[in-house]
């Protein structure tokens, strides 16, 4: 009997990186070993040859990755090297790769290859994975794949594209099981075991009438342990968490989060059975939320390839940096009011980023949370006056304890009581600006109908900053000055 081989996927898949990298180094080396010694005849042939072994044995190591490593690798390597790694991968297995690979390296493999092997990688496809993969293909391709697709094929990947990217009719799928609810158990066995493998995330299967409406679902835990004498009916389970096509992805993904689904099925308005929900598509939905979240709160309009040329990168960025350049110069005006100030005082330009800084982060702490919660639905405009109550009362206190923690330290370390009371008044203020923008920036936004995740740290920053610099140089100069 083997040996089953324990082992961390991740760190192994680092290695097997780190040993891609080297085989792509040997395989430049005997490049230009071949580049060199162009006219040496034998030398010419013993280099040949040692580049054929190493891409022997690339592709050797790239058959024994599945191909969402295999799309980890290609998104690790620099365009040439990325290239290469391609070309060496088996064709039947294109398809398969395109569909994990990110948005932006997955533009750059189509644009290696040309209509034929396009086709060829996409063609034994699924719908549902064909209807993901549509929108990145050439114009030219799309007849030709359209026209090899059967009738059936063809009007699930049209009724997919039907859809918004942001609705379940996107992220159905078309492979289910369903049976009827008048047949017996042992007669569901026999049935199934006529299939070489049943779709993946199968758990259940669907129990549908003649006219394909969902009576109910059968679990295939149920299905093992129950008598297979008795009928679908008596042991099916009738009240079945279903959704519309046209419902928000993000919902069913929170209900699949919320009720440890693994498959639902999707029907219609009249409840007709037309495809189902997995929880792999619902993880990598909710992975790519919080991907778009991430990239949204850096100002990045979308992914971008690690790789990607100097030009593209400069127009993914350039938008945020020149917003943000936009509101450091309004804030460095506010300090250009108070100049006579901090000449009299010196004290004032090292002590102000202090107020900023710490508004800063207090307000981060809110609008993260505010964001989460109108994400998970769990907030709405109605509990704008609750929350700020909250927030300004948590913000309060905060001050207080710190900024009272601050001004002892301000006002011996400068010996100037007065300074420190300044200190510990404008943390107190800066604390409660912070909690109050930290909950009406996310809310208007909302309000706006825009992603409160898009773009709320931008204006928080501006307003701590500012805010933080005229409430504390404010103060000084009126109590101070004078």
């Amino acid at each position: 009997m083997s040996e089953v081989e324990i082992r961390k996927p991740q760190s192994s898949l680092q290695e097997q990186l780190a040993q891609i990298h080297d085989l792509l180094q040997r395989r430049r080396q005997a490049e230009e070993l071949l580049h060199r010694h162009a006219s040496g005849g034998r030398q010419q042939r013993v280099e040949s040859l040692l580049q054929r072994q190493v891409n022997n044995e690339l592709q050797k190591r790239l058959d024994g990755l599945h191909p969402a490593d295999i799309a980890h690798v290609l998104e690790a390597l620099p365009p040439e090297d990325r290239l290469v790694v391609w070309q060496l991968v088996k064709a039947d297995r294109d398809g398969d790769i395109l569909l994990e690979v990110s948005d932006a390296v997955r533009e750059s493999l189509i644009a290696d290859m040309d209509e034929g092997e396009i086709l060829a990688a996409v063609e034994p496809l699924e719908a549902d994975e064909l209807a993901d993969l549509v929108e990145d293909l050439p114009p030219e391709v799309l007849p030709a794949l359209m026209g090899s697709l059967d009738p059936q094929q063809r009007e699930q990947v049209q009724s997919a594209l039907s859809y918004g990217e942001d609705q379940v009719g996107a992220l159905m799928d078309f492979e289910m099981v369903t049976i009827r609810e008048d047949v017996t158990l042992e007669t569901v066995l026999r049935y199934l075991r006529r299939f070489d493998e049943l779709p993946e995330q199968t758990d259940k299967l669907f129990v549908v009438n003649q006219d394909s409406i969902l009576t109910g679902v059968l679990p295939l835990k149920w299905l093992v342990v129950n008598a297979p004498d008795k009928t679908v009916g008596e042991v099916m389970a009738r009240d079945v968490d279903t959704f519309l096509p046209t419902d928000d992805a993000d919902d069913a993904a929170q209900a699949f989060e919320r009720y440890d689904l693994i498959s639902a099925p999707v029907v219609d308005t009249q409840g007709r059975l037309i495809g189902r929900l997995t929880i792999d598509v619902m993880v990598d939905r909710i992975r790519e939320e919080s991907e778009s979240e991430a990239l949204g709160r850096a100002g990045l309009r979308q992914e971008e390839d690690i790789f990607a040329s100097v030009l593209d990168s400069l127009r993914n960025r350039w938008a945020w940096l020149a917003i943000n350049l936009v509101t450091a110069f309004l804030a460095s005006r506010v300090i250009e009011v108070f100049q006579g100030s901090i000449e009299k005082l010196v004290a004032l330009a090292s002590l102000m980023p202090i107020v900023a800084s710490i508004g800063g982060s207090s307000g981060n702490q809110t609008i993260i949370k505010i964001v989460r919660a109108i994400a998970m639905e769990q907030v709405g405009l109605h509990a704008i006056w609750r929350l700020w109550r909250k927030e300004l009362g948590v913000a309060f206190f905060n001050g207080l304890i710190w900024g009272g923690v601050m001004g002892i330290v301000v006002a011996v370390l400068y010996d100037n009581p007065a300074l420190g009371a300044v200190m510990t008044t404008a943390m107190i203020l800066e604390q409660m600006l912070a909690a109050f923008m930290g909950v009406g920036i996310p809310m208007m936004m909302l309000r706006l109908g825009r992603d409160p995740a898009m773009g709320s740290n931008i204006f928080l920053v501006f307003m701590t900053d500012s805010g933080g610099f005229f409430i504390f140089l404010g103060l000084a100069s009126f109590f101070l000055m004078h």
